[in-house]
């Protein structure tokens, strides 16, 4: 309009970094780490991103360089989310249950020119390193992260070659005065994070810095994060960035609470000794905190909020996680969507329900949440939304400004998942008639069954409910007749017992017969380290025992 003008007065690309630069004034010195004796302050987290930063210009890393970094959550985990971007470079989060040959993949791909790495797996990146060496490409520089004493073991000094680091060493290399290196544009990548897949193609999704700088805000709302929160690391800072945490509880002036193994032992002990306020977590998460054993358990000192994704949780789980005095909000979305994109948000009057009503509406994924401009069910063929029914199925599409900017080096994967000009997320959902959406299964894991579409996630919820089962995952099994049948793969709770016969006629007596398994197998299930079950896996199996059943036959 005329007589408006764009300027540093009134313009300034957003970006996250921008909350630490905050915390360090306003919460200066308040706790803003603290994991086993090592505590810092926030003044004091800002003056170590700031030597970061600093530190790696000098190693030579230049604007939109990738840096990675294999670690749990720890200290110097948090503090590469700040100092990478400082230094105008690209975080690479790697998920430390990859193996050597995945992480030469990954560093290949990303062309990552340092790789910070915790003592816990260096064995894991030096075959990483020296698998790139037989390929002749030119490596990542190694930067050490030691034990919390930040001690160097001799164990781990033999382990080091010339030209390998250690963090505390190369933090003391930078000039705490340093002048943040800030985007150009706020489109530009501030991290890098790569999705489950064959090494063969590994999907980069790049995040932005606007991108990040909303999803933190959101995710401060949705967690209903007041100031100075108290946050539990149960969430893998490597996975969405922490969903986004990593950056939203600088916002707040937050104490971070590093936990490096995640148990039940740990979390009871965490919550009890720093007054923990909100902590993350996926569905196993929650299943080891209401199976933990007696003498793991403490009484909590106050209410304590848990946000839940990555798999739909069962109701059966959040009433006991309701019991034990913990407050559920179930999250949905993908690494696409910087992590959580829609939110289960409670209506007042569903207080009055029973509690086993309320359990199943938490396991909802909702709606999209204040920073996503859109969600939506659709017909990914006609892209027409569904009928709000809760019974037509379509595919989860997004739209807004907290999408991916893309894949990295892979146009023609970032232009199919955009095709129509939404985001396809490839998991199938039903709209209640309130427009709330309810997860029912990946496009890939959908069971077809004479003709019938099975849902794993509705037959799972009716396996997890039996008194026995301590986890359930349901897949298709190649069937001569019927095309492919339901397959269950159980996991009992200790002590108990229960036989194939039992779990099947349990589903048969609560479900359409056809959607009860044909087969049980009690196994323990592969999972990811943020708690996703593996049913790539599973399907190997499954078809496998659909080979030998056949093979029996003939």
């Amino acid at each position: 309009m005329e007589g408006t003008i764009r300027c540093s007065a009134n313009y300034v690309p957003l970006s996250p970094i921008s909350f630490l630069e905050r915390a360090a004034v306003v919460y200066s010195n308040r706790v803003s780490i603290v994991y086993g004796d090592v505590k810092f302050t926030w003044a004091e987290t800002r003056q170590r991103c700031l030597k970061l930063a600093s530190a790696l210009i000098q190693l030579g890393i230049s604007r939109c360089d990738v840096v990675a970094v294999l670690a749990p959550n720890i200290p110097a985990m948090y503090e590469l989310h700040f100092g990478v971007p400082m230094a105008g470079a690209v975080l690479c989060t790697l998920n430390v249950r990859h193996d050597s040959a995945m992480v030469s993949v990954l560093l290949k791909h990303s062309e990552a020119k340092v790789i910070f790495v915790d003592y816990q797996f260096l064995d894991i990146a030096k075959g990483a390193l020296k698998i790139l060496s037989k390929e002749r490409i030119k490596f990542p520089y190694l930067v050490l992260i030691p034990d919390c004493d930040r001690q160097l073991s001799s164990v781990l000094n033999r382990a080091l070659i010339p030209g390998d680091l250690e963090y505390e060493s190369f933090l003391a290399t930078g000039k705490p005065n340093f002048e943040i290196v800030w985007p150009i544009d706020e489109w530009g990548a501030i991290a890098l994070n790569y999705t489950s897949g064959t090494t063969s193609s590994p999907k980069g999704v790049v995040y932005s810095h606007r991108g990040a700088y909303l999803n933190s805000l959101a995710a401060v709302l949705l967690n209903e994060l007041p100031l100075m929160p108290v946050y539990l690391w149960c969430v893998p800072m490597f996975h969405c960035n922490g969903w986004c945490l990593t950056w939203g509880i600088a916002a707040q002036g937050g104490k971070n609470v590093c936990l490096r193994n995640v148990t039940a032992a740990g979390i009871f002990t965490s919550i009890a000794g720093h007054q923990v306020s909100h902590m993350g977590g996926a569905p196993t998460v929650l299943n080891m905190i209401i199976n933990a054993p007696p003498s793991v358990r403490r009484s909590l000192p106050r209410k304590v909020a848990v946000m839940t994704g990555g798999a739909p949780p069962p109701p059966q789980v959040l009433f006991k996680m309701e019991e034990l005095g913990f407050d559920v909000t179930h999250s949905y979305g993908l690494t696409e969507t910087y992590g959580p994109g829609t939110v289960c948000t409670w209506k007042p009057e569903w207080s009055s329900l029973s509690p086993d009503e309320q359990a199943k509406i938490k396991s909802r994924q909702g709606l999209h949440h204040i920073g996503m401009e859109e969600v939506d069910v659709k017909d990914p063929a006609s892209m027409k939304s569904i009928p709000p029914d809760a019974k037509t199925m379509g595919e989860v599409m997004f739209r807004g400004n907290t999408v991916m900017n893309g894949y990295l080096k892979n146009l023609k994967a970032t232009e199919d998942a955009f095709k129509g000009g939404w985001f396809r997320s490839g998991d199938l959902a039903v709209k209640h008639p309130d427009g709330y959406i309810e997860l029912k299964d990946r496009t890939k894991d959908i069971i077809v069954s004479g003709g019938e579409n099975i849902s794993t996630i509705e037959v799972e919820s009716v396996i997890f409910s039996h008194p026995a089962v301590l986890e359930a995952a349901v897949v298709g099994k190649p069937d001569d007749y019927w095309g492919e049948t339901p397959c269950a793969f159980v996991k009992l709770k200790d002590g108990n017992n229960a036989t194939a016969n039992e779990i099947i006629n349990y589903c048969r007596d609560r479900l359409p017969h056809y959607m009860a398994p044909k087969t049980v197998i009690f196994d323990d299930l592969p999972k990811t380290s943020t708690g996703k079950t593996q049913k790539f896996v599973l399907r190997q199996k499954a078809k496998a025992l659909g080979s030998i059943s056949k093979a029996s036959k003939l």
